[in-house]
């Protein structure tokens, strides 16, 4: 696997602020570590609170687990992305999905287990968004146990980060479970409810405060920690969706197990979708803490993005499931 120059870190970073005027991306490689999307400043954003959570889908927990009954849902939506586009009626099968992120410490008992090597640990290097300086860093040593470089330490609580796809997977086949597919993972996010912007609703801000962990204020000058949280928060900080499943939105993207393409969901089959047969980069889905209004909308349930299987960065890890 080749290694990259932090010169074309500064590039990429430089023209994806170029992004905040309109124009469109893709996700990041391991040269570019990035989490962005493309702002969205067309799409309108409802200020009234809908919620009507349906609990009927998730009736068994265990082991730390939800188990999500299968059903039919609108996947994608019309008032998004080109590609998040078409919204379309998607079947899927129950399945069982953890109940929040894998952790710092479940993920080291992986580790311990097995000796596993993550990718950012043989490169020696990975991305890093520098909260002072608001901009990617190629960081030496940094990797699951030191996400923002060999000074940083996680909680043992928050979710893992700095995690590949390849890693994911490795902990999931370990751990007797898989990565979600994309419309598992939209299915579960949406928690019961149908055709609304958010996991909890069509209201950023429910009563006026926010529920989940992402950017309050201008990115990237800016961030006021109004939901209580700079960085990476622990687990189950906030408030469950109506599957009690936590931090489907915000905090880090979540590797799914499909491959991405742009023109997927107009080609899509509609039963238990698993996504293109081949690609070049990884879904992941959910946002994270450097999603902010002016920037990066991606809190949005339908929104969705992708990064090459190698990536690890400190705003990036995952949560899995397993068959019924």
């Amino acid at each position: 696997m080749s290694q990259y120059s932090l010169e074309k870190i500064i590039i990429c970073f430089a023209f994806t602020l170029l992004l905040m005027q309109g124009c469109q991306r893709a996700y990041s490689t391991r040269d570019s570590p990035q989490s962005s999307a493309p702002t969205e400043h067309s799409v309108s954003e409802p200020s009234s609170v809908k919620v009507a959570v349906n609990n009927s889908a998730a009736t068994t927990r265990r082991d730390g687990m939800v188990l999500i009954k299968g059903g039919t849902f609108v996947m994608g939506t019309d008032d998004g992305m080109p590609y998040e586009a078409p919204a379309h009626e998607v079947a899927v099968k129950s399945f069982w999905i953890d109940e929040h992120e894998v952790t710092v410490e479940e993920f080291s008992k992986f580790i311990t287990a097995t000796g596993y090597k993550t990718d950012a640990e043989k490169f020696g290097w990975s991305g890093v968004f520098n909260l002072k300086t608001g901009e990617w860093e190629k960081t030496d040593g940094a990797n699951w146990r030191h996400p923002e470089g060999p000074k940083s330490k996680p909680q043992p609580d928050e979710p893992v980060s700095q995690v590949s796809w390849a890693d994911a997977q490795a902990y999931a086949k370990w751990a007797g479970k898989r990565l979600p597919t994309e419309a598992e993972w939209e299915f579960a996010a949406r928690g019961g409810l149908a055709g609304k912007r958010y996991s909890w609703g069509d209201d950023l801000r429910p009563n006026g405060k926010p529920v989940a962990n992402w950017w309050q204020g201008n990115f990237p000058e800016n961030n006021t920690g109004e939901d209580g949280f700079i960085g990476r928060a622990p687990v189950e900080s906030f408030p469950p969706n109506g599957y009690g499943l936590f931090d489907m939105t915000g905090n880090v993207w979540e590797w799914c197990a499909d491959w991405y393409a742009d023109d997927y969901y107009r080609k899509a089959v509609n039963n238990n979708p698993t996504g293109p047969e081949t690609g070049a980069e990884r879904v992941i889905k959910g946002g994270s803490y450097l999603c902010a209004e002016n920037f990066c909308t991606n809190y949005r349930v339908a929104a969705r993005s992708h990064a090459t299987p190698d990536s690890g960065l400190d705003n990036l890890g995952f949560r899995c499931v397993r068959d019924e």
